[in-house]
């Protein structure tokens, strides 16, 4: 057995949404990413099945006979996204899971007034939650956070460290 690896930095986040076309132009008309580049759709009744039996997709993905579309995004220096559209299964959850529930994720971005980030986004389609919520002389570095909800029902958190 070897030895731990070295992890060296995030590369990027994912995000599954329900039309593609739609999340691309909201995250780089209105968050300023850039389109980095598309791939698909990657069909898995078009793919040869792997030596195990298996199709491509759930080989890959964990997702049997699904199709599938994908985007890179470049959202900030230092954080890529890329975003997943399936157009198979048919019983796909077409909601995004609650903070509750496991497996669900938020994506948090810096910025340098939370409160101006609240008010753009909500200009263009967020709803943002209630806030800030305050950090001040605890454990965690003071800040401002701010949760908002996408056009599609994914949560940011905003953060400005103070």
């Amino acid at each position: 057995m070897t030895g731990q690896p070295t992890f060296r930095r995030a590369d990027h986040v994912s995000l599954t949404v329900a039309d593609i076309e739609q999340a691309i132009a909201f995250y780089t008309g209105v968050m300023g990413a850039t389109l980095k580049y598309r791939m698909g759709p990657f069909d898995a009744r078009e793919i040869p099945l792997m030596e195990d039996g298996r199709d491509w997709t759930e080989a890959h993905v964990n997702v049997p006979d699904a199709c599938l579309q994908i985007a890179m995004l470049q959202l900030c220096d230092n954080l890529g996204m890329e975003l997943f559209q399936y157009e198979r299964p048919a019983d796909a959850a077409t909601t995004p899971p609650r903070n509750c529930d496991v497996g669900s994720r938020h994506i948090c971005l810096q910025v340098d007034d939370v409160q101006a980030a609240v008010d753009y986004l909500q200009a263009n389609g967020c709803r943002p939650m209630a806030g800030p919520i305050v950090a001040d002389g605890g454990p965690a570095p003071d800040s401002l956070s701010w949760y908002v909800l996408d056009p599609f029902g994914h949560q940011l958190e905003l953060v400005q460290y103070t």
